[in-house]
């Protein structure tokens, strides 16, 4: 037993050498199946004496949902991807559906408990997430891997080939748009286990110093506990059964869509491409010698012709077919850029009885012949054909098609792109609605996190705010920060201890619209900013077409200085001015324009509308706050509305000096963007917030107001993340325009049920669908439907 194991370690090495050993001699072990000979620390391996392997893994890009000339673009590319390979080189494209490893996937959904109160949610929270998944793909996990090998006369002659072949792949994934890594031995010995224990449990467990001293050979720490090749149609491997099959390519035309399709089934199976570049002077010269058969051929027909009695001309069609496709073959190996490739195209049906594998078998089949080809079993060919799944591009199957650069290409290996983060402040957003797994994101991890929700009435707009604010609150730091002009989000702020203030003309609870905090500005005068706002306030309040003149700026950025200058001297809360002091300011102003203001503001200090002309009297500091203005008159919410966003401004500003970043959602966003000083200071957030740590998200279902000017049209432009639900007609078209949608993509915010929609991730669009559990507490504390509003008061 190697030295320096822990009692663990050593255990589980003495099962691996007990299986070993049940070795009988005969050479029929599943260890003795598995055609690599040693596997290296770097993810080399070797298979025979000559031949050395290497393995990528790499992402999804979306080319189904793409528009038409993207996909032409991507289609391009990848046959530029194919071209590259030449006939030294053989690779495996290798297309996984496993069953996910529940306790893995629970592990990196989990949300950790805090001691704050709210674990109870956050465990019904992963929960949800965990049905979600099962719900969802059927628990399956799709991965896409790339194998690659070389024959070389040893070890040292083949890494610095395999290594710059792996560096032109990688950038060649990187011009696709594709996110690659390559496998090391570990990450490759595991991916094979997984394949061999596809129908079970078993974990791997495995380290290179086990290797020491036990006589072991990293076969043993891969390899089933045996595969049982029953009749030469199917095997049993652990709980599984399984059959191999072959693509038999009979269509003269395929569609790109072919492979899309059988990834798409919800089973585990495994889908392997091995391709080999032939040498283009063998393949030109093949072609040739071909044609000349044909010709041969066609004048022993004419000849037969001539001695009939019949027309010459008047040959076998399937000749004339072959003859004429022979000829164009020849012509794109020699003018265009097409080379000749060998395809071998597998496909490892499963099921967990007999019955259901040759159902699933059925379903593979059926998709072949919907395509015009068909699904051979490989009959007493299981084994090598087996063995010729694993990613290790080593072929055992000797039935290949020939096939063209662009022929191979169509199998194209992308369909639409997976959103899934596993960082510890990923959050929910609902399920891929092409691939059915979790989209788990950060927002924080795009160059700009600003974001909107889009929809019409009842498409699930409040619903998503509010999720992904229950998220946001159980899985990170952050403070949130809402403006709630419809009394939406009470339930869910009170149910997270946090502070709803309700401002109204009869409300007890007080904003004072003057308060300052020493960080509110990037340099070191606070002042200067804070004038501005007091005078977007003015102005509001004043009104006019023209707004504030010249002098009425100037006595009231006057009076703004000489009212701070107080409260700087001494900054206790009872300094922090009212608005009742900036109107005493302007009466003792000479200029008769600081009278004119001073009459505007009086009804907002002494009068009816005075609400704004106290001391804050609130919790600010929550981590939650919410500032509902519904009943708040028309005269008060634009002012309510702005007075909410200097508020909003001071929070982040007192959070950047923290490092705390800050969620800001703004409901109803379209109101703020009909007044001009509410918009220009929304604009404001949206340009600036990124730096500070603010990440304002805004709500609405009026999309032509967010064009409304240049200037609030930067808002979509700087805008990185885009929750789109169910759009009305007259939008979808400006959408479609301004985020250059596709038609398919289109397809999913047309007549689209609640939650769902397209989902925008920096540079990636994506359909999804949230169908978040109606049973949750969490649910009926974020609904919006009245029926159900009204029973969640009734039960509480």
């Amino acid at each position: 037993m190697p030295q320096g194991l822990s009692r663990v370690d050593q255990k589980r090495v003495r099962a691996i050498i007990k299986d070993a050993q049940k070795n009988d001699g005969v050479p029929r072990t599943a260890q003795q199946s598995i055609p690599f000979d040693r596997m290296f620390k770097d993810g080399i391996c070797r298979i025979g004496s000559d031949y050395y392997t290497k393995t990528i893994q790499f992402q999804d890009i979306n080319y189904q949902l793409a528009q038409q000339e993207d996909q032409t673009e991507i289609f391009e590319e990848w046959c530029s991807f194919l071209n590259f390979f030449d006939s030294s080189v053989h690779f495996e494209l290798s297309f996984m559906n496993m069953a996910t490893d529940a306790e893995k996937f629970e592990k990196s959904i989990a949300i950790p408990h805090q001691n704050d109160g709210f674990n109870e949610v956050r465990d019904e929270y992963t929960g949800m997430l965990k049905r979600q998944m099962e719900a969802g793909n059927n628990g399956l996990t799709k991965t896409k891997y790339l194998s690659f090998g070389i024959h070389a006369e040893s070890m040292k002659a083949a890494k610095p080939r395999l290594i710059h072949i792996e560096m032109d792949l990688l950038n060649n994934f990187k011009r696709l748009g594709v996110q690659a890594n390559t496998l090391n031995g570990a990450e490759r010995l595991e991916l094979i286990h997984q394949q061999f224990h596809m129908g079970d449990d078993e974990k791997f467990f495995f380290d290179w110093k086990w290797l020491v001293g036990s006589g072991l050979s990293v076969k043993d720490f891969v390899a089933p506990a045996g595969i049982n090749f029953k009749n030469g149609r199917l095997f049993q491997m652990g709980n599984l059964y399984g059959a191999m099959s072959f693509l038999s390519i009979t269509a003269s035309d395929i569609s790109d869509r072919m492979l899309a399709d059988f990834l798409g089934m919800e089973s585990s199976q495994i889908v392997t491409m091995h391709v080999q570049s032939v040498d283009q002077t063998e393949a030109i010269k093949t072609v040739k010698h071909t044609i000349t058969e044909l010709d041969r051929s066609k004048i022993e027909e004419q000849k037969k012709a001539v001695r009939a009695g019949y027309d010459m001309d008047i040959i076998p069609s399937d000749l004339a077919t072959y003859g004429k496709d022979a000829k164009a073959l020849l012509k794109e190996l020699q003018s265009q850029n097409e080379r000749m490739f060998l395809l071998t195209f597998l496909v490892l049906n499963t099921g967990k009885t007999e019955q259901e594998l040759e159902n699933n078998v059925f379903q593979a089949n059926s998709i072949a012949q919907k395509h015009n080809c068909n699904l051979v079993r490989l009959n007493f060919q299981q084994e090598q054909g087996l063995m010729s799944s694993l990613p290790l591009a080593y072929n055992e199957i000797e039935i290949q098609r020939g096939m063209t650069t662009s022929s191979t290409a169509i199998f194209v290996p992308f369909t639409t792109q997976e959103l899934f983060q596993a960082g510890d402040e990923a959050l929910y957003y609902g399920l891929n609605a092409l691939s059915n797994n979790l989209i788990m994101v950060d927002r924080k991890k795009l160059k700009n996190p600003n974001g909107l929700i889009l929809g019409t009435p009842g498409a699930g707009k409040s619903f998503s705010a509010k999720r992904e604010i229950a998220n946001a609150f159980l899985v990170t730091d952050d403070d949130v920060i809402i403006s709630d002009p419809e009394s939406e989000y009470s339930a869910l702020v009170k149910r997270f201890g946090g502070q709803v203030i309700k401002i109204s003309p009869t409300s007890s609870q007080y904003i004072n619209p003057m308060d300052i905090n020493m960080n509110y500005s990037d340099d070191d005068n606070p002042i200067a900013l804070k004038a501005d706002f007091i005078l977007s306030l003015c102005e509001l309040i004043v009104g006019g077409k023209e707004g504030l003149k010249p002098v009425e700026k100037t006595v009231i950025d006057r009076c703004i200085h000489q009212i701070y200058q107080q409260y700087f001297l001494n900054p206790i809360p009872e300094n922090m001015p009212l608005l009742e002091d900036l109107y005493n300011a302007l009466l003792k102003q000479d200029e008769p324009e600081a009278k004119n203001v001073a009459t505007a503001l009086e009804i907002y200090v002494t009068g009816s509308l005075n609400v704004f002309n106290h001391r804050t009297n609130v919790d600010i500091t929550n981590r939650l706050v919410c500032y509902d203005i519904k009943d708040l008159g028309k005269q008060l919410k634009k002012i309510g509305m702005l007075v909410v966003q200097d508020q909003v401004w001071g929070r982040v500003t007192e959070n950047r000096s923290q490092g705390k970043s800050t969620r800001y959602y703004m409901d109803e966003m379209h109101l703020l963007l009909r007044e001009e000083q509410t918009a220009a200071y929304t604009v404001e957030i949206w340009k600036r917030f990124r730096k500070w740590g603010g990440i304002p998200t805004g709500i609405t279902q009026n999309v032509k107001d967010l064009l409304a000017s240049k200037e609030v049209e930067n808002i979509f432009e700087n805008s990185d993340f885009i929750y789109m639900l169910n759009q009305a007609v007259g939008d979808r078209a400006i959408l479609a325009k301004q985020l250059n949608i596709s038609p398919h993509q289109l397809s999913y915010v047309t007549h689209s049920g609640e939650g769902e929609g397209l989902l925008f991730y920096g540079n990636v669009i994506l359909p999804f669908v949230d169908r978040f559990p109606k049973d949750l507490e969490l649910y009926r504390i974020m609904t919006t439907k009245l029926d159900e509003v009204a029973q969640s008061q009734e039960e509480m």
